[in-house]
This record gives C-alpha cells, structure tokens and sequence, in this order.
C-alpha cells in the first residue's frame, strides 16, 4: 500500500507545528528541535516539515511504500517509461534509514519513493562516515532530470 508524502521546508518551526496539528486534528506523530511529522490515516499521507535553512515551500513529494517488493515495483515502473531516476539504498534521512529512489517531474520538483526500515536519532547522516549529512538530506545528493530516452527507430522506417 501507498502513503503519500510531502515535505514543507518551513521558517518558524513551532509556529507551523500549531498550525499544521489545528489543520490535521492532531499533533505530530514525531516531533524535533528541526523537524516534524504526521503520519494520517485519513487522508493517508506522511507530511513532514522542516526547519533546515532551505527555502520555504514544497521541498518534495512522494510516495513512501510498506515493503521492498512495493518499491521495486515503482522503480520498475519508472524504468519502464524511460523516466531517469536515482537509487539511494540505505538512506540516513529525517530520522529514518530507507531505501529510495528520486525522479523529478518536468517543472523541476523533486519526487522520493522510499521504504522506511527504521529509526535513526539525527536528522541524517552518511552511512559510511557517520559524519552529520548536509541540510538538504531530503533530496538527492545530484540533481535528477526529466529525461525520458527517445525512442527506438524501426530499422526500415
């Protein structure tokens, strides 16, 4: 099954805790100094800000999946349209370590699929260093570009 996910890169943390827990009803279900979370069942959704000196404004947009077979299966899908995606298996990111893939729609936005396999205690951080990881852990370390491949002539045509 598929949760939908968006990331809000916000200026005033706690200002928009308050508004997004009156909006949703509830309070986040995961709450730091830089980063807050909420885990909806209706809408399904997984919206996450943060508070990391990026922009203010949508960061990303996703899809967070429950099982690996499910994120294959999107990462097969991608391929299969020629749309050029980037793989980070074992991520370190907003508090989780997943296994994702990145695509970027063509007005630039950045889209994450991802499968969460657990918690981590800092918003990221290499896996191979444990060095703490640049602000902007929540996309892909290189830019992903719409770049669909041109399709195949046919040899006598």
């Amino acid at each position: 099954m598929k949760r939908f996910h968006v990331h809000v890169s916000v200026d005033d943390l706690s200002k928009n805790i308050r508004f997004y827990s009156a909006m949703f009803g509830v309070a986040p279900t995961v709450e730091k100094s830089d980063y807050a979370k909420w885990m909806l069942d209706d809408p399904r959704i997984n919206f996450a800000i943060s508070q990391r000196g990026g922009a203010a404004g949508i960061n990303h947009l996703g899809f967070q999946v429950d099982s690996e077979e499910d994120l294959q299966a999107l990462r097969e899908q991608v391929g299969a349209a020629d749309i050029e995606a980037r793989d980070e298996v074992g991520a370190h990111c907003c508090y989780t370590k997943s296994d994702k893939y990145w695509v970027q729609d063509p007005q630039g936005v950045a889209w994450e699929t991802f499968h969460t396999l657990g918690d981590i205690p800092v918003f990221g951080e290499h896996a191979a260093t444990a060095e703490p990881a640049k602000a902007a852990c929540c996309v892909p370390e290189a830019p992903v570009t719409f770049a669909p491949r041109p399709k195949a002539k046919a040899c006598c045509g």
